[in-house]
């Protein structure tokens, strides 16, 4: 199945000059959105996972349904100050500034291996800040699920030391 023709192009947006990748022309479609949860967790069942982490908020989309198809506890990764409790928390770098993100303190045990889940990976600094919570707490990261990969934008050296899955590649904007 084509995955890359179910996504839907908006030149322009947010801003002039980027192109939005709209997953919501795939997850609309119940085949296309099934194949792709399915690739992702073949992926994530030959990791042996014991958690997903998911990173707010598109992340939560392929996140929640992985986790509920492995019998695996779902882990949200949110801006600072959504969650309620004792928190990690880790700031990573934006195109202009920085921002910081977090998840419950007590999620992840030490020696868990968890997988990371989101929409698309551009710089890599949202998924890089998740992983080194993960790993701040004594997790593993088994590996990293991303439906779109812009593969122009060079995050490979940050994301390096991780396997990653990646189902649709742009390799220009």
């Amino acid at each position: 199945m084509d995955l890359k023709a179910a996504i839907r192009s908006i030149p322009d947006f947010p801003k002039k000059g980027i192109v939005f990748r709209d997953i919501t022309t795939l997850i609309i479609e119940p085949k296309t959105f099934k194949s792709a949860l399915d690739l992702m967790e073949k992926f994530c069942r030959d990791k042996k996972a014991d958690k997903i982490v998911a990173i707010e908020s598109r992340g939560f989309i392929f996140g929640g349904a992985l986790s509920d198809r492995l019998g695996i506890g779902f882990i949200p990764v949110r801006k600072r100050g959504k969650l309620p409790a004792k928190t990690v928390t880790q700031e990573y770098e934006l195109e202009y500034g920085t921002d910081i993100i977090e998840m419950h303190a007590d999620a992840v045990k030490p020696g868990e291996k968890v997988i990371v889940i989101d929409d698309l990976v551009a710089t890599g600094g949202t998924l890089e800040a998740a992983c080194k919570m993960i790993e701040k707490v004594g997790g593993e990261v088994a590996g990293i699920a991303v439906l779109i990969d812009l593969a122009f934008i060079p995050w490979r050296k940050r994301l390096g030391k991780y396997d990653i899955l990646t189902l649709i590649q742009y390799d220009s904007e």
